[in-house]
């Protein structure tokens, strides 16, 4: 009996134990996974940033093992902008903007979700394309709409003014215009900020009194920190602008104002560094205090855990002695077989289902087929070679109307194309079923774009499942008539179908470079193809908007809730 109470009394110690060593290693690894956090953070301000990647990394490596997704999300986003920002560290950023962007969307927080996308943006910014930093704007700019995040519909706005600037100015002055707009939402730096690029511009597009105006607003403004700074660039800008309108006298007045900025901002400056190298020294005096100090915490943390482990591996030898486990192991192991096996039977009915249903789809299609080519068009078609052979027989006997003969060729003619479409849609139909909406619009921007008229592309985001069939098929309709109607009307040489979904929200938006149209002069409520489209995502629960301008193409925006 004493026996038994002293194994149960070793129990007891050993589960102690154990906790006691489980904590001490778990506050161990967060404290390192934070050291090196700070340590990346110090290594970035000084600008050594290969010392701040590899700290960064190790931070990551460490968080991960304890599973702490907020700490893992913000070590993504510090490793993704260092690596973007820093042309000598080799590795692709993106991986660890997926994870980030990935965790905004598991969180729900549209405030992360909007970083996503304009770092996304940021990283796509020079390709060749500006369609897909585009897209990513456009889709942050929508989430912007929101009172919580409208604040940040200014930097959207910037942003998508500095991404036209280069090859679309009249698309980068409406944005710039669409910014200044905003000057209510802005403070006093991000307006002048604002005035200063829109001037610049300016300058390069050679309206340089329009530009003058908008550095003058700029200079009007009193700031409560960094003046000198912006007096600097703004008296330089306006230096020059003078002195390219032939205003010389204005130009060297602002060259005074000029020097006289530069000569007290680069005293400013040097008290600033002398102060920042006496701060330097006294943190990395007390840095390697800490450091020290972590040292010796790590080796006693390091010595109690081993005589704690040392302890709990002299019990256990004791305990595992009179474990008898051997029955229930192996009924575990036997039932473990037997939910295995009822698994790989499950799996097998559920393929067998799907390939006879898939047999079974594509026989009726071909019946289907079949019974339509014999009984509607090959009717149509019998008719069709009478009337040609009455053709052939009337023009040297002309007992018939030549003119009423060939009218009702024609409609026989036109009616077999109608009946060959109906086919080929029914077809069109059966492809989206079998493969899906994301594979069918490949196929359909591959087919258009082959004909080298039109470059069509497809980008897609969060579409990892398939959508139900009747909503896969009714979406395909309304994006091909859509595709349609800019290949019929819109002149351009471009589209993009852009198609996402987060938050049980299907966005869709259509865009081409065309020479687009005027929205005011479009009547939504007639018009067979606008009227129908806009009815059809009505009736899905759906918002449809148009956003053109003439000269500069057209996007339709489509947003589904989906249940």
């Amino acid at each position: 009996m004493y026996f038994f109470k002293y194994i149960k009394h070793v129990k007891l110690q050993i589960l102690f134990l154990l906790v006691c060593s489980f904590c001490y290693a778990q506050n161990a690894t967060l404290d390192s996974a934070y050291f090196y956090y700070k340590k990346a953070k110090q290594f970035d301000y000084e600008n050594k940033h290969f010392k701040a990647y590899k700290n960064y990394i190790n931070s990551l490596d460490l968080y991960k093992k304890l599973n702490l997704e907020d700490s893992i999300a913000k070590c993504n986003l510090e490793i993704f902008e260092l690596i973007t920002s820093q042309i000598n560290l080799e590795g692709n950023s993106k991986p660890y903007l997926d994870d980030y962007y990935a965790y905004a969307l598991k969180k729900k927080d549209s405030f992360l979700i909007l970083k996503s996308l304009n770092r996304y943006a940021q990283y796509y910014w020079n390709k060749d394309s500006i369609q897909v930093p585009k897209s990513y704007y456009l889709k942050a700019l929508q989430l912007t709409s929101s009172k919580k995040l409208s604040k940040y519909k200014v930097s959207t706005y910037s942003n998508l003014a500095y991404l036209h600037t280069k090859k679309y100015p009249d698309t980068a002055a409406y944005y710039f215009k669409k910014t200044l707009d905003l000057k209510e939402l802005m403070n006093k730096r991000q307006l002048v900020g604002t005035y200063i690029n829109y001037s610049l511009f300016l300058t390069g597009q050679n309206k340089k009194i329009e530009a003058l105006k908008q550095l003058k607003k700029a200079e009007a403004i009193k700031l409560d920190r960094y003046q000198l700074k912006y007096n600097k660039i703004i008296y330089g800008y306006l230096a020059n602008c003078y002195k390219e309108v032939g205003d010389y006298k204005k130009a060297y007045e602002y060259y005074e104002k000029y020097n006289i900025a530069r000569d007290s901002l680069n005293n400013t400056a040097q008290n600033i560094a002398i102060s920042d190298l006496d701060k330097k020294y006294k943190t990395a005096e007390q840095e390697k205090e800490n450091l020290q100090l972590k040292i010796d915490k790590e080796q006693n943390r390091n010595l109690l855990i081993a005589s704690l482990l040392f302890i709990f591996s002299g019990s256990i030898i004791a305990v595992l002695a009179f474990k008898s486990s051997q029955r229930k192991h192996k009924l575990a192991e036997q039932q473990k077989q037997l939910e295995k096996q009822k698994n790989l039977n499950l799996i097998k009915e559920q393929e067998i289902t799907t390939i006879n249903a898939m047999v079974d789809g594509q026989e009726k299609e071909r019946k289907q087929i079949a019974e339509d080519l014999h009984d509607n068009l090959g009717s149509v078609l019998a008719t069709l070679k009478l009337h040609f052979e009455n053709l052939k027989i009337n023009r040297e006997k002309k007992k018939i109307n030549q003119d009423e003969l060939f009218n009702k060729t024609e409609n026989l003619i036109d009616e077999a194309y109608l009946k060959v479409r109906r086919i080929a849609h029914a077809k069109n139909a059966g492809v989206i079923a079998n493969q899906g909406l994301l594979l069918a619009l490949q196929m359909m921007a591959d087919k258009i774009s082959s004909a080298d008229k039109i470059k069509i592309e497809v980008i897609h985001f969060g579409l990892n499942k398939r959508l139900e069939n009747t909503l896969e098929l009714t979406l395909f309709r309304i994006i091909q008539e859509l595709v349609t109607n800019i290949i019929k009307h819109a002149e351009a040489k471009n589209a993009t179908i852009n198609i996402s979904l987060y938050d049980k929200n299907l966005n869709i938006i259509i865009e081409d470079d065309g020479k687009g149209f005027d929205v005011k002069k479009v009547n939504l409520n007639n018009g067979m193809g606008i009227s129908s489209i806009k009815t059809r995502v009505e009736h899905l629960g759906g918002n449809f908007t148009i956003d053109a301008t003439l000269g500069k193409g057209s996007s339709v925006i489509l947003d589904i809730p989906i249940a």
